[in-house]
């Protein structure tokens, strides 16, 4: 599923509502769903303040993949891009003074696999992984 929507702090919420509509059918308990959620919810939030200085002009997408064996959730920007990730992932740190800068801290503790890939001036790609253990989805 693929979901490109405009840079507004708003559609943070619709990415919320989109995972937990996957979660929900993949049979998920409500702590892991809690937990994709944020993750996602971060991830998107990045986005928009970060990757496009909340310019609601620019897009999101969202691209979630899901099996019977793990759900892959991608945020992908056009945007400034981050010039050295591994200090972006650190805790605490943020290019945004008002903000705690433990976006990245909460997607590496509530997923399995996290890569981020990045440009300056080209964007950023949030690839996020969760196993699953072996839910039946509903029907």
């Amino acid at each position: 599923m693929v979901f490109t929507f405009s840079s507004l702090p708003e559609n943070v919420t619709i990415s919320r509502m989109l995972l937990s509509a996957v979660g929900s059918q993949l049979n998920l308990p409500i702590n892991e769903l809690e937990e994709l959620k944020v993750a996602v919810s971060e991830a998107v939030s990045n986005s928009i303040i970060h990757g496009y200085k909340n310019n609601p002009e620019a897009f999101v997408t969202l691209e979630v993949e899901s099996s019977s064996k793990k759900i892959t959730i991608q945020v992908i920007d056009t945007g400034c891009g981050i010039p050295d990730i591994k200090q972006a992932m650190q805790a605490s740190y943020s290019t945004d003074p008002e903000r705690m800068g433990l976006g990245f801290v909460f997607m590496q503790s509530f997923m399995d696999e996290l890569k981020v890939e990045s440009e300056v001036n080209q964007g950023t790609k949030v690839i996020m992984t969760k196993y699953l253990k072996n839910l039946e989805p509903s029907h």
